[in-house]
């Protein structure tokens, strides 16, 4: 068997891990939430809860990784024999998002390529997108091309091809988010869309915001996936962890609000202050910003930036997601890493196509009223992820205790500063906010409450 790949720097395992957690629900989910939850109550919410919550999760996983120097698979059992089935579920999550998270890289690559070449006009019709995912063959075209760039990072290896595709994306993300977020606050009519988004509404506090902010977060720092573990795997044994998820953090957290400050002024000035034009999910993305771009000055340049933006961050999930179970299955089966690419790439494929489908040929098939993406995506974030999280840690705080963590931490040679916040979050705080998460998720799915 090949010899296990490692970051070749600090910066490069930074902004690989960045990169994963730095997807598409940064984007249109995480201005959305906020908008609805009261602007600037949510973000600080949101940052208090990363700098304790997500920050606890992050280091628990990295330091599982790279004490083990194995996939999630086996990281849990290696270190605790009775707990390898935590690795089994961590394992499972990748595997069942992996592909439908492919379906909508498709259609991001769709509609840059419309932008690229001139006809972003075409898409400001509604009916554009139902139009498009509602065929057989071009959704699966475009969700071909998505995974075949995607594959080529991961048998290009860690260094040449997920660290270095990192250290290119990850800075012209962060430079694309600043150049459209400064040119859509300095339009005509912005300020009220801005104090929307930023100015505190203590009357949105509830109990579904604060369920939603950490679901946020949880979600959005690739956590309870094995991604962390993965990359943590691959880190130096001289890296600082605590120094590292810190900086992570603070990328995942400024993409977040400047997707904010790019997307709820630009539709609040399009909408009139209509609250719904804000919706979630596919609906934003593909249908009320092509409309937002079209009504804008120069919306044709800010709509093709802004869907090459929304490309790299589905990239670098996506190579995270990629490389996770392809991670998992080079362990497995001790086979070699370019072929075990491979055949998750064919996977990838074959799962991916029921997804698409889901949307035109096969539009009828449902279960109650998700499709089959919706499906795929409520059974791995909002069941799986929770309950694989809540496992966790228990784990990190009962089984192998904290101080496992903690040595790890330390073994680099520096001292883990925040030890006292990580011992109370990951025993007290953490499996509370989780079961809190889980709770609000079947409540939702039940119709008593809406997140």
């Amino acid at each position: 068997m090949e010899s296990k790949h490692h970051f070749s720097s600090k910066i490069g395992f930074i902004l690989a891990a960045a990169g994963s957690a730095v997807g598409l629900g940064n984007i249109w989910r995480f201005p959305y939430l906020a908008a609805k939850y009261g602007g600037g109550s949510f973000l600080l919410i949101y940052i208090l809860l990363a700098v304790t919550f997500g920050f606890t999760l992050m280091v628990t996983e990295i330091a599982i990784g790279r004490k083990t120097g194995k996939s999630a698979l086996y990281a849990f059992g290696t270190l605790h024999k009775k707990s390898g089935f935590i690795g089994i579920l961590a394992s499972i999550v990748p595997i069942l998002i992996l592909p439908y998270y492919c379906v909508i890289g498709g259609w991001v690559v769709k509609f840059t390529w419309v932008y690229l070449t001139g006809q972003g006009k075409n898409v400001a019709d509604s009916a554009y997108f139902e139009g498009f995912t509602g065929q057989t063959g071009e959704p699966l075209f475009w969700l071909f091309l998505f995974i075949l760039f995607t594959l080529c990072v991961i048998l290009l290896g860690v260094n040449k091809g997920i660290e270095k595709v990192s250290k290119i994306l990850m800075p012209l993300l962060i430079v694309l988010s600043c150049v459209i977020a400064v040119f859509v606050i300095t339009r005509p009519g912005s300020k009220d869309g801005i104090l929307y988004y930023l100015k505190p509404d203590l009357s949105k506090f509830s109990f579904t915001a604060f369920i939603a902010a950490t679901g946020q977060l949880f979600y959005s720092m690739s956590l309870a996936m094995g991604i962390m573990i993965t990359y943590g795997s691959y880190a130096s044994k001289k890296d600082n962890i605590e120094n590292s998820v810190r900086n992570i953090e603070i990328f995942d957290t400024l993409i977040a609000i400047l997707a904010g400050l790019m997307i709820v002024p630009a539709v609040f000035i399009f909408s009139g202050g209509d609250e719904k034009a804000l919706s979630t999910g596919p609906t934003l993305m593909f249908i009320t910003l092509p409309k937002v771009f079209e009504s804008m000055k120069g919306g044709q340049i800010i709509g093709t930036a802004f869907f090459i933006l929304v490309l790299f961050a589905a990239l670098t999930s996506a190579i995270s997601l990629m490389e996770t179970v392809v991670s998992i299955f080079v362990d497995k089966f001790k086979t070699s890493r370019s072929k075990t690419a491979v055949a998750v790439g064919i996977y990838t494929v074959i799962m991916a196509i029921p997804s698409s489908l889901g949307f035109g040929l096969w539009k009828g098939i449902s279960i109650g009223d998700k499709t089959i993406l919706d499906l795929f995506d409520f059974v791995s974030n909002s069941l799986l992820m929770p309950i694989v999280a809540i496992f966790t840690c228990v784990f990190a705080g009962y089984l192998v205790k904290p101080r496992t963590i903690i040595d790890e931490v330390e073994s680099s040679g520096v001292q883990f500063r925040s030890r006292k916040l990580y011992v109370v979050v990951i025993k007290y705080i953490a499996p509370v906010l989780l079961a809190l998460i889980l709770l609000g998720s079947i409540l939702d799915v039940m119709g008593i409450i809406t997140l």
